[in-house]
């Protein structure tokens, strides 16, 4: 059985899609993009800036489910210009230890909703 996940303090979807999925012990999460979730509107600055919004509002996502980045054992980041690679990497890095750090793939692509820098997913088990 799964339970719809959600929270006021992260994003709402735009469209027909939940903030995560919680399928027995394990959390599905859609995307995360720079939204701010207090006012809804995209809120893009430097790369750090938007990655960091994008990991907050990841952190709501999975306290909504009663987990924490050490819960996480997949990621897949997306972003629109692997130039950004590396400063990407310091702000996500920061969320995790090195030593128990989740799986992940870094993907650049074309196009990303409304044409942010990075979007990222994740998978977590309690």
């Amino acid at each position: 059985m799964k339970q719809i996940i959600q929270t006021s303090k992260a994003p709402a979807p735009i469209g027909p899609y939940n903030q995560a999925v919680l399928s027995g012990n394990t959390l599905y999460t859609s995307g995360q993009i720079a939204i701010n979730p207090a006012t809804g509107e995209l809120q893009l600055g430097t790369i750090q800036e938007e990655t960091k919004l994008v990991m907050e509002n990841m952190k709501a996502v999975l306290e909504a489910a009663e987990m924490t980045f050490e819960h996480v054992v997949k990621t897949s980041i997306f972003i629109s210009d692997m130039n950004n690679f590396n400063e990407i990497n310091k702000v996500y890095g920061s969320y995790f230890d090195d030593a128990t750090a989740p799986a992940r793939e870094t993907v650049e692509v074309a196009n990303l909703p409304k044409f942010v820098n990075v979007e990222i997913s994740m998978i977590a088990i309690k």
